[in-house]
């Protein structure tokens, strides 16, 4: 990554604009063409520096609820286990942790009662019985911003 790529992404990260052709006031920015800047982001993707673009919402503002989520999952049923919850379009990340409750992820859904049921589901579908749901009792938002 050279300077310029380093300018994108923190341009992306924070300050991405709501417009038609976004990449456009970017390249405005930053002093770039707009293909400059499509063909930098695609190559960043391609490398795996960029993973997804994309809104976060606030869930709740949406009036949608979500959840934290945590499972023991046996090292053999791990693959098995994240296939199935990422089938379900309501978890939007999750991650292994060196825990005993090693697979961690969140869930929105429309209530807590659709959370419930695909967690049941999930727990069915895959063998393991200890998923928990964890859901906020104060929300705290925080802003990240990497610098790059």
């Amino acid at each position: 990554m050279d300077e310029v790529d380093k300018s994108i992404l923190n341009e992306i990260q924070s300050h991405f604009p709501i417009e038609q052709r976004p990449y456009q006031v970017v390249a405005g920015r930053l002093g770039l063409t707009e293909e400059e800047v499509l063909e930098r982001v695609k190559k960043l993707k391609e490398e795996g520096v960029i993973r997804r673009i994309g809104g976060n919402f606030h869930s709740h503002r949406l009036d949608f609820t979500s959840t934290l989520c945590a499972a023991r999952v046996p090292e053999d049923k791990l693959e098995d286990f994240v296939s199935v919850v990422n089938s379900y379009p309501g978890v939007t990340h999750n991650y292994l942790r060196n825990h005993s409750f090693n697979v961690w992820f969140t869930f929105i859904a429309e209530d807590m009662e659709v959370i419930e049921k695909a967690l049941e589901e999930v727990s069915e579908k895959t063998g393991v019985k200890e998923v928990l749901n964890l859901p906020a009792v104060e929300m705290f938002k925080i802003k990240v911003h990497f610098d790059v």
